[in-house]
């Protein structure tokens, strides 16, 4: 499985963002996905997921109402729509795949990774 990320960039704080991550293999509709995300001198932290379906997604309390995790399984991809984006949102954003098992918050469950991409957020 690889995965590419993109859509990163520069917002000012109270803008939007929305990141994509396109994934290869043709079982993509069998994988649950997450988000998550590594601000520097930090360690990676969990920020979305969802299930292979879509029908289930989960947030990490600190994006809830702001950030929406979503996937389009026809075209292989899942999206994070991220709104009223703060400064504290900074970081380089990876998208993780699991084949084995449902959604996870854990990054220790997901065993394929994408290479991330830079969200910076200014104040």
């Amino acid at each position: 499985v690889q995965l590419q990320a993109s859509g990163g960039g520069l917002v000012q704080a109270g803008g939007s963002l929305r990141l994509s991550c396109a994934a290869s293999g043709r079982t993509f509709s069998r994988y649950a996905m997450g988000w998550f995300r590594q601000a520097p001198g930090k360690e990676r932290e969990f920020v979305a997921t969802i299930n292979w379906s879509g029908s289930n997604t989960y947030y990490t309390d600190s994006v809830k109402g702001r950030f929406t995790i979503s996937r389009d399984n026809a075209k292989n991809s899942i999206s994070l729509q991220m709104n009223s984006l703060k400064p504290e949102d900074t970081a380089i954003y990876y998208c993780a795949a699991r084949i084995l098992g449902g959604t996870s918050t854990y990054t220790e469950a997901y065993p394929y990774w994408g290479q991330g991409t830079l969200v910076t957020v200014s104040s």
